[in-house]
């Protein structure tokens, strides 16, 4: 019997279910956002959580401080992307200096079309959003294109237009 057992199972074994966190944990903290199963969402939160108290526990120490090299190990232990730490530790961390746990938050979007399963996305609260700048020039290419298809449109009617009179 699995009395007091903390982690859901998910049908895989430790070592698949070790490596699969890992990898949804990398993709959360460099997107700040994902998109998985609802199950699968609900223990990402408590990994990721646990994560980001820990570096969050680092935010005012020193850069060669002890504890805060030794935080940075466990948490190589399960991200094994050093950018990836650095941004937890250094971006991510400072944000929730203020806030007690909740860092994460769990949005249903519906079942799958395959296979039924629920869809969740699972993306860190103050998510930091970033907006791409669109130049002048971008804008007025883009302002072509769209005179020019539908320019090409109107050539396609004509030619219909032509090839029923014709007949």
């Amino acid at each position: 019997m699995r009395h007091l057992k903390g982690v859901k199972q998910l049908g895989r074994l430790q070592s698949h279910r070790k490596a699969m966190f890992a990898n949804m944990l990398t993709s959360l903290f460099t997107h700040e956002r994902i998109v998985t199963t609802k199950q699968k969402g609900r223990e990402l939160i408590r990994f990721s959580d646990r994560l980001i108290s820990r570096a969050k526990g680092c935010v005012d120490l020193p850069e060669q401080d002890a504890k805060k090299v030794h935080n940075k190990r466990i948490v190589l232990k399960t991200i094994r992307k050093r950018e990836v730490m650095s941004k937890l530790f250094d971006d991510i961390a400072p944000r929730y200096k203020e806030r007690n746990g909740g860092y994460t938050k769990l949005y249903l979007l519906g079942r799958r079309r395959g296979d039924a399963a629920e869809m969740a996305l699972v993306e860190l609260v103050e998510r930091r959003v970033v907006e791409a700048k669109v130049d002048k020039a971008d804008a007025k290419g883009k302002k072509d294109k769209k005179e020019k298809k539908e320019k090409d449109k109107d050539k396609v009617k004509d030619k219909a237009k032509g090839k029923d009179k014709d007949e």
